[in-house]
């Protein structure tokens, strides 16, 4: 199935289809007609896998950077533009990413600020690459002040999401995304008893089309695309203080479960929904097998400082929450609530 950021010139197809890496060679030669030479950025444990056995049609070359989160460096970043210059990349070349989310945004930002920008195509290995982080054009890396705090919107040629190498996930990074799959469910506005009938296919075309539909229409997160944030004011902040503690301490998707627990809890508390909606988020996120509560190893009064550095503040609380007339960004909340629904929330299981 093929589905299709609406962005004009710069429209591109997302597909998911078992072997839909093998149409590499159609896709550069159909929307990079000149590219002579592709740097594939992928880690060592993939460049091992059976299935990587990518064909672009020109001259490839495979870059090596570490695994999952630590890719996401200023010096992963530094070395992997030193290593692209070392090729002699020309603007007529491509990048392509190969990985799960922390893989296609460290390449998308390489792509994006190499001689000041060159063509991406992304092939997304892992659950949470595929339903969220490659496609939309957002890249980026991390500081230790927050999570994706330097980055930039750079949108790809294509997006090739092949079903087949997900039977190569972990059981934890299946988890991880299918926390991005729960959030899409609740903003898609369906009922949790609906879930025992859905294939798992059918949750991820469900994602990626709600995805694909929002960027179409809010490319840089001026309006409705900031709902695909649903969940993610808290993630960040607890991402970031995990981090201290290692770079696998949380996965994105499990600080998303959390995130998504904690934000109908504070609707609540703020009288934007009844009790009803905070039972339904936690009926969608035990379906998955999403733990949804708050590290034991964090200070609520700590989150609230990391979540006011949150990218998406503007020197204030910012959540997306669900309301009476559906999600919306509320702004301003006042701190003193957040850390009563916090403090209640860590106490509830």
């Amino acid at each position: 199935m093929n589905f299709t950021v609406d962005l004009g010139q710069r429209s591109y197809d997302v597909v998911v289809d078992e072997g839909a890496r093998h149409q590499l060679r159609a896709l550069l030669s159909s929307r990079a007609p000149r590219a002579q030479s592709v740097a594939i950025v992928t880690s060592p444990s993939l460049a091992s896998q059976p299935w990587f056995d990518l064909e672009s049609g020109v001259e490839q070359h495979i870059l090596l950077v570490p695994e999952g989160e630590l890719a996401k460096t200023w010096a992963s970043t530094e070395e992997l533009l030193g290593q692209v210059a070392d090729l002699q990349l020309s603007r007529e070349d491509v990048i392509v990413g190969v990985g799960g989310g922390a893989i296609t945004d460290l390449a998308g930002f390489v792509a994006a600020i190499y001689l000041r920008g060159v063509d991406l195509v992304q092939i997304p290995t892992s659950l949470l690459g595929q339903v969220d982080a490659a496609l939309g054009g957002k890249t980026g890396v991390n500081l230790a002040a927050g999570k994706n705090l330097v980055g930039a919107f750079h949108q790809p040629l294509g997006v090739l999401c092949d079903a087949s190498v997900l039977a190569t996930l972990s059981p934890r990074d299946r988890l991880s995304g299918l926390g991005e799959i729960a959030k899409c469910w609740l903003l898609d506005g369906r009922d949790a008893r609906a879930l025992s009938s859905t294939s798992f296919a059918g949750l991820v075309e469900l994602s990626i089309g709600l995805k694909a539909a929002l960027v179409s229409g809010d490319e840089r997160e001026g309006g409705s695309r900031s709902l695909l944030n649903y969940g993610h004011t808290l993630a960040h902040a607890l991402e970031k203080l995990a981090l201290r503690r290692g770079p696998d301490e949380l996965r994105h998707g499990e600080a998303v479960a959390t995130g998504l627990a904690f934000a109908a809890r504070l609707a609540h508390a703020l009288d934007l929904v009844d009790a009803s909606v905070v039972a339904a988020h936690d009926a969608v996120l035990d379906h998955f097998g999403l733990v949804r509560r708050l590290p034991a190893y964090v200070d609520t009064g700590e989150i609230v400082e990391a979540m006011a550095y949150d990218k998406k503040a503007h020197h204030d609380l910012s959540f997306v929450l669900a309301g009476p007339r559906g999600f919306t960004v509320v702004a301003g909340v006042e701190p003193t609530v957040v850390r009563e629904v916090l403090d209640r929330f860590q106490g509830e299981l």
